[in-house]
């Protein structure tokens, strides 16, 4: 069985991550404390990789069947899936051979076929014949826009020579784009804009391919998108995870486009701001029973008058009209405003909500 390590709470939603190729679970760690605060947390490691002993696969099938295996062994039952590279390859593969196990799927630096057979051939003969050694320097250019992470290195030069061989023959047969109209899950399709190794175009073919998928582009990150740019891509996927607090009112009642704009723009210095924000203000008041969300909108509308932030106002004026309000009505809101928080803050207001309504159909 693959080597595997379990975090987070017991009774969170599950959710295994997949690593690349050459990395070992290791791969994940700027992303587990954000993940782990609400998921149960599955990493396991590739065979001959990390922890895990060179188990005979042929076939990125076989490694698909094997993480079906160490999920049982962990309790679960169908889960959230992320995976990178060959990672996000085994994740696709399950979403396609087994789509009631896969809640959700998130592909990162992925593809539907990374290259042609015979170049992943031409690698296992040589990892065969010198060892993993041989291609330190090659990857350290594929792997990292920035500084060389020197542990991910080490994890490539201590992985076993017939594993990695294996898991490179797995690739030579790995082709997924005929059925990718199949993959049913919610499905994330992140790329780092810098990767040489499956660039954006690898990703736009699997976010064209796959119904309703969401595709994010992350600046400044290679191949391993997540060690570049950790806090874009720990954003990107607690936004995509259905079951993170708060970020599916969020989405519902702000539309998608400025919620990938929003995560898009998220650094190290404002990830946590972000995160209060999705589990607070979407994930504890906006989902409160006591209101419905059109009288939510409603008070939401007449705070951001009476404090004069604009800027606020007109993402709120869309939301209103998601939540259900009429132009009429938010009329209505912003004279009550005119009276009880001044003429000239309802005045503004009126000229950022006719701005909004002008380009938006009720």
């Amino acid at each position: 069985m693959l080597h595997y390590r379990l975090d987070g709470p017991e009774g969170g939603p599950p959710l295994v991550l997949g690593p690349s190729l050459g990395t070992s679970l290791r791969v994940w760690e700027p992303q587990l404390a954000a993940l782990s605060r609400t998921f149960r947390v599955l990493r396991f490691d590739l065979p001959g990789h990390g922890g895990s002993g060179p188990i005979g696969v042929r076939t990125v099938d076989d490694l698909a069947e094997r993480v079906l295996e160490v999920a049982g062994a962990a309790g679960f039952g169908d889960f959230h899936y992320a995976g990178i590279s060959l990672g996000g390859a085994i994740g696709a593969t399950l979403a396609v051979r087994h789509p009631a196990r896969v809640r959700s799927l998130a592909m990162i630096c992925s593809s539907a076929r990374f290259g042609e057979p015979a170049a992943w051939r031409e690698r296992a003969g040589l990892v065969r014949a010198r060892g993993t050694a041989a291609l330190l320097d090659a990857t350290a250019a594929r792997w990292f826009a920035g500084p060389a992470d020197q542990a991910l290195l080490d994890d490539l030069a201590g992985t076993d020579d017939a594993g990695y061989a294996a898991c490179c023959d797995a690739l030579a047969g790995y082709d997924l784009r005929g059925a990718l109209p199949g993959i049913t899950a919610p499905t994330l399709v992140l790329a780092g804009r810098d990767d040489p190794a499956t660039p954006p175009a690898h990703a736009r073919e699997l976010a064209d391919g796959i119904p309703r998928a969401t595709l994010v582009e992350v600046a400044g990150a290679a191949h391993l998108a997540g060690v570049d740019q950790p806090a874009a891509v720990t954003s990107a996927l607690l936004a995509h995870l259905p079951d993170t607090p708060g970020m599916s009112v969020r989405r519902e009642v702000l539309g998608d486009a400025h919620v990938d704009r929003a995560i898009a723009r998220t650094t190290a210095f404002t990830r946590d701001f972000q995160d209060l924000i999705t589990r607070y203000a979407w994930g504890e008041i906006w989902t409160r029973p006591g209101l419905d969300r059109r009288t939510r909108s409603c008070v939401t509308l007449t705070a951001l008058v009476a404090r004069g932030h604009l800027d606020e106002l007109a993402m709120h004026v869309r939301a209103a009209l998601r939540n259900g309000l009429a132009p009429d009505e938010i009329g209505e809101v912003l004279l009550q405003c005119a009276i009880y928080c001044g003429v000239p803050a309802a005045n503004a207001a009126f000229a950022v909500a006719q701005r909004v309504l002008e380009g938006e159909s009720p």
